[in-house]
């Protein structure tokens, strides 16, 4: 697409009208800032040590949307559309939430808090939230919502800080920056808390496989409370996360933070009118090169989800779920990048000739939804997604949904690492693609001591 056609004030459906197709719209558009928080605070090396060996610090207030959903209806509302049981929910639990489409294909997630009895927030990407605000403003349920966009793109202050603390001391250093004691949380429970004088939220959580907690609060207070934590982790060597840092342990944790939401299907006209293109639009790269972008679509069960989906209650998407829950026919998996192929790829800057795609270490992104191609034989058995270069691994890693019978650990493939020739990201230099071989393994990468 050499000239945009449509303009961020459309809805998403005059947008993809305007562009030709969903595809039209959405490829090439590069990536835009992904947080305040600078990419680097010391560097990204020690900084990916630090969750492995002492303890990292991380600031998510600025990149994540907030959905503030409150009323008598509230639970009916997730019931019908999330894949979650909520039978045993309460104040103080929280969950991973999972949204899905009629035809069982993935819309989006984000992380939900039962705050009070009619009261809840989920803190995420914004597919989700889209998708869930339009039942609430077009359904028949009792119940406000509002969603708080990504405060690095509205340029307002977030509603709450958000903090997180992880690695092998993070236990330690809460224990000294808490006013009182930690309270007795089980995982992916929270409670209350204060850190000098500051009440705030305490979840029990886990980041690349580490023990940790996420916290917040007031927005006014975030100085005041991380000066705290930073102060009481000094001696255990905390280093604050950089944007880039902070986006890597997604590779060894599992967990696919991006992927194109499928809302662009039969039946879902009306949504499609109802989205700003500017609150939905989610650009597409990599050397996987589609007309069709059903073949950018994923399932909450080749995504992982699986082991929570619960057929307990009549959600959207439950029909087709159920059929592949038992027998999905593809897998998540982490792919490890052969080393002397990455070593060509950057060799290549040093020859006489045609280079490979550049890559930006440790985070290498051109898009907000990266699909590489990934081949057996040299023919398509799936796509890879998020990729990060692990210093702790001494690994480049990425996550990749491939078929089934290819996802046995060990198993040697072909990725294509570059865009295609015809590309116009600004984001993407003249290039030649590169195959690049991988080896299949498991999905998370890493042992798990949350």
């Amino acid at each position: 697409m050499s000239e945009r056609a449509w303009s961020f004030s459309d809805s998403m459906a005059e947008a993809v009208e305007k562009a030709g197709s969903p595809v039209e719209l959405t490829r090439d558009l590069g990536v835009g800032q992904f947080t305040k928080v600078p990419d680097e605070i010391t560097n990204w090396i020690e900084e990916q040590r630090s969750w492995r060996e002492s303890v990292a610090f991380a600031d998510q207030s600025y990149h994540m949307t907030d959905h503030y959903v409150e009323g008598p209806d509230a639970l009916d509302l997730y019931k019908d559309f999330a894949v979650n049981s909520f039978e045993n929910t309460e104040p103080g639990k929280a969950k991973q939430l999972v949204v899905a489409n009629p035809n069982g294909n993935y819309i989006g997630d984000a992380i939900w808090f039962h705050l009070e009895e009619d009261k809840f927030l989920s803190v995420g990407s914004r597919p989700a939230h889209n998708w869930l605000q339009y039942q609430i403003e077009t359904g028949d349920y009792d119940v406000d919502g509002h969603i708080q966009g990504r405060p690095v793109q509205t340029g307002d202050d977030p509603n709450n800080f958000r903090f997180q603390v992880q690695g092998p001391e993070a236990i330690k250093v809460m224990e000294e920056a808490v006013d009182d004691e930690i309270p007795d949380l089980g995982f992916f429970n929270f409670g209350d808390i204060s850190i000098d004088g500051v009440d705030a939220k305490l979840l029990r959580h886990g980041m690349a496989g580490e023990p940790g907690f996420e916290f917040w609060g007031d927005y006014e207070d975030s100085e005041k409370v991380k000066e705290a934590v930073m102060e009481a982790g000094e001696e255990y060597d905390i280093k604050h996360l950089g944007a880039e840092a902070y986006q890597t342990p997604n590779a060894i944790l599992g967990w696919i933070p991006l992927v194109v939401p499928a809302i662009f299907e039969e039946g879902m006209e009306d949504y499609l009118e109802w989205l700003d293109v500017g609150d939905g639009l989610l650009s597409i790269g990599g050397s996987f090169d589609s007309d069709d972008i059903t073949d950018y679509y994923f399932t909450p069960v080749e995504l992982g989800y699986g082991h929570i989906i619960n057929f307990d209650h009549d959600f959207v998407g439950a029909e087709a779920l159920e059929d592949e829950v038992e027998d999905p026919d593809r897998k998540k998996v982490t792919l490890e990048w052969d080393e002397d192929d990455m070593v060509d790829i950057f060799a290549s800057l040093f020859r006489e000739g045609e280079t490979y795609q550049y890559m930006d270490f440790p985070h290498p992104r051109s898009a907000a939804c990266p699909y590489d191609e990934v081949l057996k034989d040299g023919e398509h058995i799936g796509v890879s997604t998020d990729k990060s270069y692990i210093y702790n691994e001494r690994e480049f890693l990425s996550l990749a949904v491939i078929d089934t019978e290819y996802a046995e650990p060990g198993t040697e493939v072909t990725l294509v690492w570059g865009d295609p020739e015809d590309n116009d990201n600004k984001r993407v230099e003249r290039h030649a693609q590169k195959e690049v071989t991988a080896t299949v393994a498991n999905a998370p990468y890493s042992e798990d001591k949350r």
